[in-house]
């Protein structure tokens, strides 16, 4: 039975440039799969490893906040993006964890950046704050070989371990594929042949009427 005094949030981070259907779903997918009672959507506003957005921020913003309104699934995290140094995640779930004493937090990230974790600053310190939903094509395997495997078996936990309270733990989620890119779909715009297959409607509209990624 869920906790009544502890919210179970899910958090999706990332530069949302634009936010599209292969961010949507499978965090949709990570929020039944975990029975979280919400999903944040946390734009970045200096990625640490990304030389620049293509965007503003405003717009980056604005963007997902659509998304928000048309999901109730989700809610806006603007976190980070009201620092004004780099996006470090260590960093922000330590603020999060101070302002928001009564949730749990599960950090979503895909299967390409488990495996560079170890490059992360500070990496080791997110099993102190947060477990992670690692989301991946079904049938998927850790590689034994790689350097996070060792560290992924140690914490990993079946799903239905996320409604108990803990920090440190992976959830591994099989999430239905989404070929889809941020980068094919700027490249898209100028031919007018953005589809609401691969974002909503709500997004194609505001890249439009304000003249994005011309």
């Amino acid at each position: 039975m869920k906790n009544n005094k502890v919210k179970h949030i899910g958090i999706l981070g990332g530069t949302f440039d634009p936010i599209h259907f292969g961010h949507i779903r499978p965090a949709l997918q990570v929020k039944q799969a975990l029975n979280l009672d919400k999903i944040w959507l946390m734009p970045n506003h200096i990625p640490p490893h990304k030389v620049r957005q293509i965007t503003t921020t405003e717009h980056r913003l604005n963007m997902v906040k659509l998304v928000c309104d048309e999901y109730a699934d989700f809610e806006l995290c603007d976190v980070e993006v009201r620092r004004d140094t780099p996006s470090y995640t260590v960093t922000t779930l330590k603020q999060l964890t101070q302002s928001y004493p009564n949730t749990q937090f599960t950090f979503l990230m895909g299967m390409d950046s488990l495996l560079s974790l170890t490059k992360w600053f500070q990496w080791q310190q997110l099993f102190d704050l947060c477990d992670i939903a690692i989301t991946h094509r079904p049938g998927y395997q850790v590689p034994t070989t790689c350097e996070i495997a060792p560290i992924y078996l140690k914490h990993l936990s079946p799903t239905v371990a996320a409604q108990k309270l803990g920090v440190g733990r992976i959830f591994d989620i099989e999430v239905q594929p989404q070929d889809i890119s941020s980068t094919e779909l700027r490249n898209t715009v100028a031919s007018n042949k953005l589809s609401n297959i691969k974002l909503p409607g709500s997004i194609i509209n505001y890249i439009y009427q304000n003249k994005l990624y011309r």
